[in-house]
């Protein structure tokens, strides 16, 4: 048996006995648990896993604005940054409330969008990263 074999085989035991779980639960000894097995409470993840994690976010949250924002792929860099930044904090949907934001977008009024993101209660709860992610869109 081939060292990848037995890692393999070892993988498939352990995801027998412990199960694969996509969302965080808790265990039976109560320790915030996921994927198989990890317990969060007394490992939580490394800064890599961490890392891998964003990027797929990062990349996940681009794809699902490039179908969902008209034009998305020819605003420029800043605006393109900005826009997944918020949508990666408020997540799609809520995203998607923004519809005065969405709709000046559309007509290229960055002005506008900007002051619609900051005329919102999502700017007042987190305070400068809207006015930086404003000024992004604003300037470009």
């Amino acid at each position: 048996m081939t060292d990848d074999d037995f890692d393999r085989e070892l993988e498939l035991q352990l995801i027998d006995h412990e199960d694969l779980k996509l969302k965080p639960y808790r265990c039976s000894a109560g320790k915030l648990t996921i994927g198989v097995g990890r317990n969060l409470d007394d490992n939580g993840i490394t800064k890599t896993e961490a890392m891998m994690m964003l990027r797929s976010d990062i990349t996940s949250t681009r794809f699902a604005l490039e179908k969902a924002v008209p034009g998305f792929l020819g605003f420029s860099i800043r605006r393109r940054r900005a826009l997944i930044d918020m949508c990666f904090n408020l997540g799609l949907p809520r995203f998607l409330q923004f519809k005065q934001m969405l709709a000046a977008i559309k007509v290229g009024d960055f002005n506008r969008a900007a002051e619609e993101m900051l005329s919102s209660v999502w700017a007042k709860q987190v305070g400068q990263r809207a006015q930086t992610l404003a000024t992004m869109m604003r300037e470009g």
